[in-house]
């Protein structure tokens, strides 16, 4: 990598961290479309450029999610009870996700699956429909097998699940703050299962490519880490002071850009 992709990483993972505690997200939603602008840039093969951001951003949630959960749990507003619950669903779903489907996904399936996952959930975070008062988190099995489906589907894009499982708990009536402090503990088995997925499906990929291991490009990785766990905590801390509503806009704005741009990707693959 050149000074300028380096220098390019350090903010960017700067940002991130900062949206993973502010938000909850583990900050995939943001690295995803960023890191695949900078590996294109840098001459990385289409058909590999997304696959990579993907794993390399998943990867990256293993480390600032331990840095924004112990700011939030300074507060003691993580629900370690619904970690505990979804926790062995996240797994199972994480790594039949990361380690048999995402390889057989193409570039631009990955982009539009993306995109289309994303900007619903910033369509349900945006109408702030008014769940039941009555209705509460599932028993054990429910909410064991709703871990399934949000590290299945993080994995596909490379995310730390609170894309879904933040929507999930408030229509759960989980209030909003303690949605985000619990989507941030629960990154951390997700970006764990579907990382070991990555270097698994992926190591026939990666095995000729230099700092390739599996589908993760292991150098922006370290760059990424390197300030990404810096900021966490700040944004964790921002996210207590912050009124509810104003981060569900903040929340929503940003997936739908998001989305935006990898329809854009999906579309610009396809007719290429």
């Amino acid at each position: 990598m050149d000074v300028t992709m380096v220098i390019c990483l350090l903010v960017l993972g700067g940002v991130v961290g900062f949206a993973a505690g502010l938000l909850g997200i583990g900050g995939g939603m943001l690295l995803v479309p960023f890191l695949t602008m900078l590996f294109a840039w840098q001459g990385m093969p289409s058909e590999l450029v997304v696959h990579a951001a993907i794993a390399t951003s998943m990867t990256s949630i293993l480390f600032t999610s331990v840095s924004s959960v112990r700011a939030h749990q300074q507060r003691g507003t993580i629900k370690w009870g619904i970690v505990a619950a979804m926790a062995p669903g996240i797994i199972i779903g994480g790594l039949v996700s990361g380690g048999a489907v995402f390889a057989a996904l193409s570039t631009v399936w990955l982009s539009l699956f993306f995109a289309l996952f994303v900007g619903y959930s910033g369509w349900s975070m945006l109408r702030n429909k008014k769940p039941k008062p009555t209705r509460q988190m599932p028993g054990i099995v429910g909410t064991s097998a709703a871990g399934a489906g949000i590290g299945f589907l993080s994995g596909l894009v490379g995310a730390g699940g609170g894309f879904l499982s933040v929507p999930f708990m408030v229509w759960c009536n989980v209030a909003l703050h303690n949605a985000v402090s619990t989507s941030a503990a629960l990154g951390f088995p997700i970006a764990l299962a579907n990382s070991v997925g990555y270097v698994v499906s992926g190591l026939n990929e990666g095995a000729s490519r230099p700092g390739m291991l599996g589908f993760i490009y292991w150098p922006a990785l370290i760059a990424l880490v390197c300030t990404s766990v810096l900021t966490a905590p700040l944004g964790a801390r921002m996210a207590h002071r912050l009124p509810v509503q104003t981060l569900k806009r903040v929340f929503a704005c940003l997936l739908f850009a998001l989305a935006a741009y990898m329809l854009f990707k999906a579309w610009q693959t396809f007719t290429a």
